[in-house]
């Protein structure tokens, strides 16, 4: 813990410099309209007023900026005791239902615009979203472990409308080398609802592509990201838990099958609305079933169009979102995978259908694979209408589970060397800072003692090429001097024995010379964090 009189200071003037920034509704409401009988071009209001209290407004924000940054200098030997950490705080379907997860949920194309509010918050430098129908979830790296997950709460609490402490009772939290773990074994499928699941290493991909669009990754978080992949790829290659494993469609697929009888599901007539990659695996899925014939509901037709060229096996029929009624009129089950933010069916949708045959049970399925949902709990309480999400996958899952717990056993061991060379690499970096800050402390030597030596022989005495052996000399030297230091900071981070040595280095050096290296990083984060607030 880091909590003190001085951090929570710190803190408060950080909250101030924020605070005190001018918005443009509040610059607006302070622009007075002209006086009566005042005279203006047609257009132009007069904002004298306005534009003397944003000034005031900058002048306040300027101030508290500055002492928000000399009370984050006099803290930062306290921030030293905590190393930036890594951090995951997320929910997913192992602690949290639908009804919460689909509140939380940020849709893909708001990653980048979700990850540049999260590092606008004070203690966090960087930041990621991994968002499915299973799992929210953010990875970041603080500056103060405590305060940057407390400050992630509350961002998560005010996009949800979630209550703080409604939201804890369902997080989880993880910090450094298990935050690290806990990604790879979701990209490698290892947390997933659907053990060996595929699609969750395309979603971690994703979150990198993302994030190389937005420029918003991190140098931290994007390695972790990509030797996530990789140690997702080694999992599925090395041992095969994919190998018969289901995903969230073939689980949804059969879970459907599993509730009509048995004599007639396959002559069932299918209904997917939703065209997108997960509606694509369930038309595969009915495929693999035998299924001959599923109507297609989405909003163009050319995705319908490819996938029919894609898959010869069934008939597809295409219909328009405007005629999704008409068409679950028609049908027995109806699989919902669409992006929509509200339902798409409701209790009274649902009691407007017509009962369907007593061959099919007389009761209609809706099988939601969506989150948000597409299909209203209440739906349920319709007498001839059932409704099954993603949370009642569990049953069709646990069928399959025993043989790919066993193959996970084995994945661990690949997800424990890549961790291992994770960690390793990030370890080298903190060499880094202190190779710059001893080779520009020489420097500041060099440059000085050259200075007196100049004034010394005097100006008139030196040619121009005199000079510049003399400056090609002090050079030299202090290169020479700096060489067997420098070459003690440098490893790759491959070699556990090198890396811990190289710290050791590291460490005696900021000593000899009195660098103080984490202090100078720890303030120049936190001023880059305040001119941000600022800006």
């Amino acid at each position: 813990m880091m909590a003190s009189t001085t951090s929570a200071t710190a803190a408060a003037a950080f909250g101030a410099a924020a605070a005190a920034k001018p918005r443009g509704s509040a610059a607006a409401a302070l622009c007075p309209r002209v006086a009566a009988g005042g005279r203006q071009r047609p257009g132009v209001v007069r904002c004298d007023a306005g534009v003397k209290a944003q000034a005031q407004a900058q002048a306040v924000a300027k101030a508290a900026s500055i002492a928000a940054l000399e009370q984050f200098k006099i803290s930062a030997d306290r921030y030293m005791k905590e190393r930036s950490s890594i951090a995951v705080i997320g929910l997913s379907v192992h602690t949290a239902p639908v009804e919460m997860r689909e509140k939380i949920a940020v849709a893909e194309e708001l990653w980048p615009r979700a990850i540049s509010e999260l590092t606008s918050l004070n203690h966090i430098e960087e930041a990621a979203v991994l968002s499915t129908c299973n799992r929210m979830e953010i990875y970041m790296v603080a500056l103060s472990w405590n305060r940057g997950i407390r400050e992630v709460v509350d961002w998560m609490s005010k996009k949800s409308g979630i209550p703080a402490s409604e939201l804890r009772e369902h997080l989880f939290m993880l910090r450094d080398s298990d935050a690290t773990r806990h990604l790879f074994e979701v990209s490698a499928g290892l947390d997933s609802l659907v053990l060996g699941e595929g699609q969750i290493l395309a979603q971690v991909k994703q979150v990198v592509r993302s994030g190389q669009n937005s420029g918003g990754l991190g140098k931290n978080i994007d390695r972790m990201f990509k030797d996530a992949i990789t140690a997702g790829k080694r999992v599925r290659c090395e041992t095969n838990i994919s190998s018969g494993a289901v995903s969230v469609s073939s689980a949804a697929v059969e879970l459907a099958l599993m509730k009509l009888p048995k004599s007639e599901g396959l002559s069932a007539r299918m209904l997917l609305i939703g065209a997108g990659k997960m509606g694509k695996l369930v038309i595969k899925h009915l495929i693999a079933k035998g299924c001959k014939k599923v109507v297609v509901v989405n909003r163009s037709v050319e995705r319908v169009d490819a996938i029919r060229e894609e898959m010869n096996d069934i008939e597809i029929v295409y219909r328009p979102l405007s005629e999704m009624y008409e068409a679950a009129a028609e049908a027995d089950v109806v699989f919902t995978s669409t992006a929509s933010e509200t339902p798409l069916f409701t209790k009274e949708h649902a009691e407007t259908l017509p009962r369907i045959s007593d061959a099919m049970g007389g009761v209609r399925l809706f099988v939601d694979i969506s989150v948000p949902r597409n299909v209203s709990a209440c739906v349920s309480e319709v007498d001839q209408a059932r409704v099954y999400n993603v949370d009642d996958l569990k049953e069709v899952v646990e069928a399959n589970k025993e043989d790919r717990l066993r193959k996970a056993m084995e994945a661990q061991t690949i997800i424990t060397q890549e961790l291992k060379r994770f960690e390793a690499w990030r370890d080298s970096l903190e060499t880094v800072p202190t190779i710059k800050k001893l080779r520009s402390y020489a420097d500041r030597i060099r440059a000085s003692e050259l200075e007196k030596c100049l004034q010394k022989i005097g100006e008139d005495a030196l040619t121009k090429k005199m000079r510049r052996s003399i400056e090609e000399l002090s050079t030299g030297i202090v290169n020479k001097l700096l060489h067997g230091p420098l070459q003690h900071l440098r490893c790759d981070g491959s070699d556990s024995r090198t890396l811990d040595e190289t710290l050791e280095n590291m460490h005696a050096l900021n000593r000899m010379f009195s660098l103080d290296t984490e202090k100078a990083i720890i303030e120049q984060k936190i001023k880059a964090k305040v001119e941000k607030t600022q800006n």
